[in-house]
């Protein structure tokens, strides 16, 4: 393809659409290098029938519902509005609760009781460590899988040389440091740094349009020069790679 054709793709990528957090387009077009743990094993050695689950940032509750925990006892908050609205339409129909919650600032009050839960799960979404305390019972256990401060800083600097972090201190270090503060026990942690490779421009560029906090003002328009220089690269090399910052805690209310 010429210039102006893969210009053209490429901007069918960029106003692709985008529900849940179903990332299936990008199947075949990206990989990421497996982590050393597994969040969902790490649920389910703690998880029971009888627990009540409260999972934060469920998006469209796509990993939630494989964990086939009674619906009855499940509970989720979403803070995007499209998700919202597709959480309440297949989740809230099946007897799952489905709290909105602002989309700023939105985990600082959490809308439940003290002690609710015996389990809150959060897999890339913001907590508030208090919040988690408050809801949680005692003994109750709360398993955060994190994206790392650095995350793609690699591949935003290639957009923009002088993107810096929202939040470069977000580590594993200093997040436990704040939950044993609080007065919890940490059960497991880890951190790991993941290399992921496109192997098409188009799905940077479907990418970078759905994490726009870590490619700020990015499109096609502004970033077509870099854009081109990746074509070439991914036609020399294969692909272009960047690095995924991930870290997990699992964490136990001592009360």
């Amino acid at each position: 393809m010429n210039d102006q054709e893969l210009k053209q793709v490429w901007l069918s990528e960029e106003n692709a659409s985008f529900t849940g957090w179903d990332f299936s387009r990008l199947d075949g077009r990206m990989t990421v290098e497996e982590l050393p743990w597994d969040y969902r094993k790490w649920i389910n050695r703690y998880l029971k029938p009888e627990d009540k689950l409260l999972d934060l940032g469920t998006g469209g509750g796509e990993f939630l519902m494989t964990l086939h925990h009674p619906c009855l006892n499940t509970t989720v908050t979403e803070a995007w509005p499209p998700n919202i609205a597709l959480c309440q339409s297949t989740l809230s129909p099946l007897g799952i609760t489905v709290l909105p919650v602002p989309a700023v600032h939105s985990y600082d009050v959490l809308p439940s009781a003290d002690h609710s839960f015996d389990i809150v799960i959060c897999r890339h979404e913001e907590y508030n460590i208090s919040e988690v305390k408050r809801i949680l019972k005692p003994g109750g256990v709360f398993i955060t899988q994190q994206v790392g401060g650095t995350n793609n800083a690699l591949l935003s600097r290639r957009f923009f040389p002088d993107y810096n972090s929202l939040m470069p201190d977000f580590n594993l270090e200093n997040e436990k440091a704040k939950f044993r503060a609080e007065g919890f026990e940490i059960v497991f942690q880890d951190e790991f740094f993941a290399v992921s490779e496109f192997f098409d421009v188009g799905a940077i560029v479907y990418f970078a349009k759905i994490i726009e906090w870590e490619f700020p003002d990015f499109s096609v328009e502004k970033c077509l020069n870099v854009l081109y220089e990746l074509e070439e690269e991914i036609k020399a090399k294969g692909s272009v790679e960047s690095s995924e910052h991930r870290f997990i805690l699992v964490v136990k209310n001592k009360g």
